[in-house]
Formats: C-alpha cells, structure tokens, sequence
C-alpha cells in the first residue's frame, strides 16, 4: 500500500516558508510532484522545497553551487517543454527556461558553464547558457529515446544513452562547432550509465534484459556486455574511487553493488519499491537512493553495505544532486 500523500495545504506551508541558510553540504531531491527539496544531510530533514514544473524528473548543480537546473518531463496528459533555474540560497525558482519545440526533457550534466540536456522526444541534445537563459546549442543523435547524458568538464565529449535504439552514442568535439559520433550497440534498454573516474571505461545498466555493458572510452568499442540478473535496471553510478559500482532495479526493489575489476556482485539490498535515482557523496563513504513509490529516499553505508538510514524528502522522489560544503559554512 502506498503511503499517504502530503496534504496539499501543509505541502502550500512548506513552500511559502521564508528561505533560511543553505546546509552545507546539502542534497537535492526532486518530487515527481512538482518541486525541489533541500536537505540537511546530517540531520536528515527538508529545510526548503521550491515548486518546479510538471512532472519534474532530473537535477543538475552549477559548478559553483549556487544555482539547480530541473528537468521539467511532464506527465501523461501533456509533454514536458521547460527547465528549471532555481536559485538555492533565495530558494526561489528565477526563471523557466522554455525548450518549445522541443519535449520531453530528462537527461542533464552541468560542465564548461553551460547546461546539457537530452530531450528524449526529438532525438535531440542542446546546451543551455545560464546567464542568458536560452538554449544556445542543439544537435541531434539520430536514435531513439536519448534519455540520459554526461559531459566532460570541458564538455570536449557528450555521451548518451539511447534507450529505444540499444545504443550508445559519444560525441566528440572536432571544431569549434563541429563533433563527430560514434554509435555503439549494446544490450536492450540502456538507460543508466556513468563513466568510470579515470575516463577509460563507460558501463550502461540495460533496462530490458538484466545485463550491464562496458565500452572503452579510447577506442570507443564495446568490451563486453555481461549479465547482473536486474528486472528492470533505473540507474548505475560508479564510486569516486571507480571500485565499485552500483545499479538500481526498479522493478525487484533492489540496489546491487558490483566490483568493477571483477564484475562480481558483492551485495544485494532490497530497498522497496521503484529505487531509481543514485548519488554518491564525493567521499565515497554514502550513497543516496530515491526510492520513488515509497516517498523516501535510502541512505546507504558504503563501508558496511548497510541501510542507514531514510529520509522522507517529499512524494515520488526521483532525481538526486549534490551540492558541496564551501569554505565559510552555510550560505544565504
């Protein structure tokens, strides 16, 4: 049975609450409901939450840490077209930056000053300038579902993932506004994917068939693809260290963690129903996952593979982002 909802007029309070400071670190955690919570991670609690567009699914931080970008992907009724600058000090969404005709935008990664993003309806990827806030670049892929995406830090090299094609795409810049692509096959439903720290490799978690493939990033030439026994792989993320890597299944309510060098699975927790979203602190010692249908998001202990605790960050909770601690603590 799923929880009970937040009734609307206490989620209204929270919303209109005067902003405080900035925890520091903090996460963010997107509620598929229409908004962004911030959270204190040592305490565990929402300490602001700013309202969104419909359907919201994905979070992106500046470089900086002052401004989250959210990925506004609609609902079944009416296509998604717009994304979210939210200024996190004001706790104030400052602009919605209009994607029309674009759709369906879901995918984003935040390198080189600019906001990558993949807009899963169009076959299409652009780039969006913050300080003017517009879309200042588009190109297409050429495949179908391009849901998720990662950039370089100096946004030399755009990867994707074509869920509906079985496909792969990596995109690298040859000139000033000129890149070549490479498609690779993999298995069926590539969703997930992270590269691994040291830029060699790139593992993609297959939705449709239970297996993880491993591309060589430097001859761009898939290594092999091997089974990991998931019904319906959400999302994969390698730790900072590149040791370990771990996968959310959606549909058996699992979050398994593998060895890369061995590809050996080292556990299996059960987590609830529907884990998707993964963020791993830069220190490696914490994994959040948002566990959507059970309106919380897990907190896992990555020395002892443990659950140590939840966090009640507000309904369907998706997309994750984390935002460092500064020198000076919390910011206003």
């Amino acid at each position: 049975m799923m929880p009970a909802r937040i009734p609307f007029a206490i989620l209204a309070l929270a919303l209109a609450l005067p902003a405080g400071p900035l925890p520091s670190p903090a996460l963010l955690v997107v509620s598929r409901e229409g908004s962004l919570a911030i959270v204190d991670p040592a305490a565990r609690q929402v300490v602001g939450r700013v309202r969104t567009g419909e359907g919201p699914r994905e979070v992106a931080v500046s470089s900086d840490g002052r401004l989250a970008f959210v990925s506004n992907y609609g609902s079944p009724e009416a296509l998604g077209r717009a994304i979210s600058v939210i200024d996190l000090a004001a706790e104030t969404e400052i602009r919605r930056i209009d994607l029309s005709p674009l759709s369906r935008p879901l995918g984003l990664a935040f390198a080189a000053g600019k906001l990558y993003f993949a807009a899963e309806a169009d076959k299409i990827i652009g780039a969006i300038d913050p300080a003017a806030g517009r879309v200042d670049w588009l190109l297409g892929t050429g495949q179908n579902a391009t849901r998720t995406i990662w950039a370089s830090p100096d946004a030399s090299r755009i990867v994707v993932a074509n869920r509906d094609s079985n496909s792969i795409g990596i995109f690298d810049r040859t000139g000033v506004a000129d890149w070549n692509q490479t498609v690779i096959a993999v298995g069926k439903g590539p969703e997930g994917f992270d590269v691994s720290p040291d830029g060699a490799q790139l593992w993609v978690a297959n939705s449709r068939d239970g297996t993880v493939s491993a591309v060589d990033l430097v001859s761009k030439r898939l290594i092999r693809t091997f089974g990991v026994q998931t019904s319906r792989s959400s999302r994969l993320k390698f730790t900072p260290d590149g040791r370990l890597a771990l996968i959310s299944d959606a549909e058996a309510g699992d979050l398994l963690i593998f060895e890369r060098a061995t590809r050996k699975e080292l556990k299996r927790i059960p987590l609830g129903h529907e884990p998707s979203a993964i963020l791993i602190t830069p220190d490696g010692a914490r994994a959040y996952i948002s566990v959507t249908d059970d309106n919380d998001v897990a907190s896992i202990d990555l020395r002892t593979f443990d659950l140590a605790a939840r966090i009640a960050a507000g309904n369907a909770p998706d997309g994750l982002a984390w935002v460092p601690a500064l020198s000076g603590g919390p910011r206003r």
